[in-house]
């Protein structure tokens, strides 16, 4: 018998091995992110519609439009990009943004300030993503039937809160409420940005130093990589699944008190198949639906492409049925496009 016992199965595994690490350059990493081929397009798409539509696509009020619609999209698109990359999904994000604008709502309607309007609403996406999480990593169903279930209940719940009406009156915590989701900056003469760009933008920057230089943005591209070897680097995996989830709610539940704050009005309707403008968004950007890959500006930038496509083809006299095809179909290549990088790198 040997006088030294086996090293344990974890001696070996680091994080940096599971995230399969390589040393690559600079110009390496920006030809092989799907990210920079979608702003690529992205590019293309805009060149082609100033030209095509200069007074129309090339104006301030064009932009703010184009950029205010899409941060909505956008910062769901960076919650759901965490999920996606613990190999997860979250079908509930659209359900959560109609529980967040009644929720939001009746506080404001019963007289309560403005901040209040917005923790009650974080509160409803904190409370929907903490139970999907904690189904998924303690209960271990599938995130699918998972978050198809609160998808249902969200919006039943909402529904029944609401009486299935429309709340509009405010009450005095109603003014301040609309400017986090209806103000703008002005950059300019005729030239503004408005906050909900700019939240995205805040959003966007945080999420990717996350991912990059901080151990739980490291621990969550682990998990969907290989979840058994994060398991045995001491990640703690049910956890962060957890945290995953509430993140992805938060996120549902802070685009839909922005979108309440501009529209002035909030239903229980709002965010209905929205799940999949944030799914789309954070997949053309790059996050690979089998887990391991996810990108901050992808997401972002995956939403940009999507309502810039929307835009470009209502300025074309496209007949609007057809967007949902053009959008497919980028999503369809997006993921082959992952699929082929995969490869490559394998």
């Amino acid at each position: 018998m040997s006088e030294h016992p086996a090293s344990p199965p974890s001696a070996n595994v680091s994080i940096e091995s599971v995230l399969g690490l390589r040393t690559e350059s600079l110009l390496q990493r920006l030809l092989g992110a799907q990210a920079f081929w979608v702003a690529v397009a992205l590019g293309i798409i805009c060149v082609v519609m100033c030209y095509l539509q200069p007074d129309s696509f090339r104006t301030p009020e064009n932009f703010y439009n184009i950029t205010r619609n899409f941060s909505f999209i956008g910062i769901m698109a960076l919650g759901m990009s965490v999920v996606i990359a613990t190999g997860g999904i979250d079908l509930s994000v659209g359900s959560v943004m109609g529980l967040t604008a009644v929720a939001s709502g009746l506080v404001l309607e019963a007289g309560y300030p403005w901040w209040a309007g917005i923790l009650v609403g974080l509160f409803a996406g904190f409370a929907t993503g903490l139970i999907n999480g904690l189904v998924i990593a303690y209960v271990g169903l599938s995130p699918f039937v998972t978050t198809l279930g609160m998808l249902s209940i969200a919006r039943s719940v909402a529904v029944v809160l609401s009486g299935n009406r429309m709340i509009y009156k405010f009450g005095p915590g109603g003014p301040g409420f609309k400017i986090v989701g209806g103000g703008e900056l002005r950059i300019a003469d005729g030239f503004t940005l408005s906050y909900p760009l700019l939240f995205l933008v805040v959003l966007t920057v945080i999420l990717a130093v996350v991912y990059k230089m901080t151990a739980w943005g490291r621990h969550v591209i682990a998990i969907g990589g290989n979840e058994q070897a994060a398991l045995l680097t001491g990640v703690p995996v049910k956890w962060v699944k957890v945290q995953a989830y509430i993140v992805s709610g938060v996120a549902a539940a802070f685009a839909a008190i922005l979108n309440v704050g501009w529209s002035g009005s909030a239903i229980n309707a709002l965010g209905t198949s929205y799940e999949l403008l944030a799914i789309s968004a954070a997949v053309i950007g790059g996050a690979n639906l089998m887990g391991g890959e996810a990108s901050a500006y992808g997401a972002f930038i995956g939403a940009a492409l999507i309502f810039v496509i929307r835009n470009s083809l209502l300025m074309a006299g496209v007949d609007s049925n057809w967007q949902g095809t053009f959008v497919g179909l980028f999503l369809i290549a997006a993921v082959y496009l992952g699929k082929v990088r995969g490869a490559k790198r394998d």
